[in-house]
């Protein structure tokens, strides 16, 4: 009688295990640091409209150099783990650069965001204590803080994205739901990041302008479709937008619980407590217009997708946030959960137009017609490079 050979199944060792099962742990530092930066930076703009003059080490200014220190030592750390002490699968997963080291895309995008970060804190200082305090949030040395924030925003977000990919490609899901957090939080800071750095554009005295809904369609379509193609998740973009919409608002409820008072004059709107930034705007609701969209045109031309992208998303944001900038300036704004109360203490209180719209503040009839036009036109190019960024983002392996 034959025998039977019967092969014993492969060896599991504990390290594939490991690797099967595990995030690295820097793909969570970059997730913390980015929360730390985010909580800073909103802090901070608060502490500009209430308090008024900071110093290099005030505490809002330490919350966001915690994140960049912290994106920067744990992506470093791996970097220099893996090209040291690391095996040849753990550098074949690694871009090599410089000729002796290796790492992922998203630590070194977190190593040159902390860089940048670290470098502009003494030109900031210099910069306050040479022409005083800002009157723009995209002063030149902000502009170089913000850019290493976008970037290790950026760098937590493929960090996890790479991680999800390989398990993917091996067919290996454990993780999935943990990924698919981590890219949710990641990626709604960097919506939160995006916003704040327009902010100038989204008061809610432009609620009504032309202008506010043409600078939306270039910023927000290129994330939110970028997001729901290479999101872990088929609901990539509401994810963010849900995450984004939750910190802005709770920043909003828990700022104005602290005492403040200006230290700079003049002082025309005495103030006790922190004036709260701004509510978030209503992205939620073309984040799921555009989720629904992206499941149910799967396999049609690029071009297309980006026209629905683009037509959905300013059509369900005009009809929501319009209305809503007119009830912000309502009464029933007027409270701890709508924040519309603050207001900076250079500012007259008494403004007549504090709680209504002026006419140069609005666009009518036909020009508004026109600019939203334009907007679709504008949010059209912007979707169709969120699906090339979000293709790309699909495929990162390293």
């Amino acid at each position: 009688m034959d025998s039977t050979t019967i092969k014993a199944p492969p060896e599991v060792t504990v390290s594939t295990k490991r690797e099967r099962q595990s995030i690295p742990v820097y793909a969570y530092a970059t997730v913390i640091s980015s929360i730390s930066i985010m909580i800073g930076l909103v802090w901070d703009i608060s502490w500009h409209t209430s308090i008024g003059r900071d110093g290099l080490l005030s505490p809002p200014h330490l919350a966001i150099y915690f994140g960049g220190i912290l994106a920067g030592v744990f992506s470093g750390i791996r970097i220099l783990k893996v090209s040291f002490w690391g095996n040849e699968p753990d550098k074949s997963k690694s871009l090599k650069f410089w000729g002796i080291f290796y790492g992922s895309l998203g630590a070194l995008f977190c190593i040159w965001g902390a860089f940048a970060m670290l470098t502009s804190a003494p030109f900031d200082d210099w910069w306050h204590n040479t022409y005083g305090l800002d009157v723009t949030i995209l002063s030149p040395p902000h502009t170089v803080l913000l850019l290493g924030m976008v970037t290790i925003q950026f760098g937590a977000m493929v960090s996890v994205l790479a991680v999800n990919n390989r398990a993917r490609q091996r067919e290996d899901y454990s993780q999935k739901k943990t990924a698919n957090v981590l890219f949710a939080i990641s990626s709604g800071f960097l919506i939160c990041m995006i916003f704040t750095i327009l902010s100038e554009f989204f008061g809610r005295h432009d609620m009504h302008k032309a202008s506010f809904y043409q600078v939306a369609s270039i910023a927000f379509p290129l994330l939110l479709v970028a997001f729901s193609r290479s999101a872990p998740s088929k609901w990539g973009a509401t994810q963010a937008a849900f995450v984004y919409t939750l910190f802005m608002a709770v920043m909003v409820w828990i700022l104005p619980l602290f005492p403040a008072e200006p230290l700079l004059g003049p002082v025309l709107n005495p103030i006790t407590h922190y004036q709260a930034f701004a509510f978030p705007l209503l992205l939620i609701f073309p984040a799921i217009a555009i989720d629904l969209i992206n499941q149910r045109t799967h396999g049609k031309n690029n071009w297309i997708k980006s026209l629905f992208f683009s037509f959905a998303f300013i059509l369900v944001f005009f009809v929501v946030q319009y209305p809503f900038g007119d009830f912000l300036m309502s009464d029933f704004a007027r409270n701890w959960f709508f924040g519309t109360e603050s207001w900076y203490f250079g500012s007259n209180p008494d403004w007549e137009y504090r709680y209504s719209y002026a006419d140069y503040m609005e666009t009518k009839g036909l020009d508004l017609l026109i600019g939203l036009l334009i907007a679709t036109g504008l949010g059209f190019l912007s979707s169709r490079v969120g699906l090339r960024w979000g293709k790309w983002m699909n495929n990162i392996k390293r």
